[in-house]
């Protein structure tokens, strides 16, 4: 075992030590090598130092180089050292974090992230988390407290009785809602079609005036970081008419939630702790290995009570419960371990450099894109910048010609019917000098379609 990790450590290490040379996406060739780690299944054991060299040589040159500093799709963040090291611990480990019983230390480090957490975003001490495997099941998990809520004051039991002849529960989102909350609303039971959409305004921000009357169960669902524009609804004004109504409010706040972390940018979220349970990821812009989710409820019974199960041979450890009883799944990974580790790594002053210097980078994109003649169809207010080069045919053109070139990668997507190209920065270990390169390449790119 031990020569097995050193050598498995080994191969890590250079992995990472080629990130700054090869390209951000993987060659057709290495793609192709793949079916090299298929056949048929053999017939007697490998050796596991086979195994670990197969699974470097063909399968690392096939991976997407989103750890390194010039990954700007998808929000995806890297893995900081610290957290990317508590990873490899705690595989080692192998804890099943359903239970303090099964896990003390895992247990013990949810309790003392949730409290830094809560802190650090400014979040009523209060709240509750579970740790998930992303925003996706974050917001299901929220969302399904907030219907447990809602039809508990209607005096109806979901958990026990379920949909069938319920109260009807009144869903509003904006427009712009990011397609995990309609997933997690379909799952749930509450449909995507059936939600009640609210117009926005040209920043992708829901507009207040234009809230429909709310009355009986009703879950108000907003968001921290438009996913393309990177704005934010204007929560504080928001959070009070939906409260008025007697509403649940929740907040998908995936990355830009964490902008409550850095003062410079926190009025962008100003509001965001009068809400009622939110989402976020952690392997966003707090830069954990995947995969890490966050869901948080002001109150957290309300998140057990629709979280819960019980059995005579599971333990309760304590009067807060166990920690499955906050999520979807009773056994997982011991997520929280590379969580602790991230936030002890940053600290406070850590975490708020991080994501101020993402969206400085960001802001430096749209400057040279800018200057260079480039249309930037956002306010670049957080991480996020989306940029046309013309008609939308040469837009598509100028992106897959960036993504071949290989220095670095984004993504395209469609803005209020514009074709785009967006950027999206998020990753711990983009450098001025990454920016400036891949700007360089962008700008070289746009350049043979002028």
């Amino acid at each position: 075992m031990h020569d097995l990790l050193q050598m498995t450590a080994t191969r890590a290490l250079g992995y990472l030590d080629s990130l700054d040379t090869r390209g951000v996406m993987p060659t057709p060739a290495a793609l192709a090598r793949l079916a090299e780690l298929g056949g048929p299944l053999p017939d007697r054991p490998t050796d596991a130092a086979e195994i670990i060299a197969l699974l470097d040589q063909i399968g690392s040159p096939a991976t997407v180089a989103s750890t390194g500093g010039r990954y700007y799709g998808f929000v995806v963040g890297g893995a900081l050292p610290a957290a990317l090291a508590a990873n490899w611990l705690a595989a080692t480990w192998d804890q099943n974090a359903g239970t303090a019983v099964l896990s003390p230390v895992s247990a013990a480090l949810e309790a003392i992230t949730q409290g830094w957490l809560l802190d650090l975003l400014a979040l009523p001490a209060e709240s509750g988390i579970g740790f998930v495997t992303g925003a996706t099941m974050a917001n299901l998990s929220a969302l399904a407290a907030a219907r447990h809520a809602v039809l508990a004051r209607a005096g109806w039991d979901v958990e026990a009785d379920g949909l069938f002849g319920a109260p009807p529960i009144t869903v509003v989102v904006g427009d712009e809602v990011h397609v995990s909350v309609l997933k997690a609303l379909s799952v749930l039971g509450l449909g995507r079609a059936r939600v009640v959409r609210v117009p926005v305004d040209g920043h992708g921000r829901m507009r207040p005036a234009a809230l429909p009357s709310l009355a009986g169960p009703t879950i108000v669902c907003l968001h921290a970081g438009n996913v393309d524009s990177g704005a934010c609804d204007p929560l504080d004004e928001l959070c009070a008419i939906a409260h008025a109504a007697g509403a649940w409010v929740h907040v998908d706040g995936a990355f830009g939630l964490w902008l409550a972390a850095a003062p410079a940018r926190a009025q962008l979220v100003r509001g965001v702790a009068n809400a009622d349970s939110w989402a976020t990821d952690a392997h966003k812009w707090l830069n954990v290995p995947y995969d890490s989710g966050l869901v948080i409820c002001r109150r957290p019974e309300h998140l057990r009570a629709a979280m819960s199960v019980s059995a005579a041979y599971l333990e309760q450890q304590d009067a807060r419960g166990e920690p499955y009883q906050y999520t979807p799944e009773m056994s997982r990974r011991a997520r929280g371990v590379e969580v602790w580790a991230a936030l002890r790594s940053l600290g406070r002053a850590g975490v708020a450099d991080l994501i101020e210097r993402s969206c400085r980078y960001a802001t430096q994109f749209a400057d040279g894109l800018r200057a260079a003649g480039y249309q930037v169809l956002n306010e670049v207010v957080s991480n996020q910048v989306l940029v046309a080069f013309g008609a939308a045919a040469t837009t598509r053109q100028v992106i897959a010609a960036i993504q071949a070139e290989g220095t670095c990668w984004c993504g395209g997507t469609t803005w209020q019917g514009q074709a785009a190209m967006r950027i999206s920065v998020s990753s711990w270990a983009t450098t001025e000098a990454d920016v400036a390169r891949s700007l360089a390449a962008m700008l070289q790119c746009a350049a043979k379609f002028e």
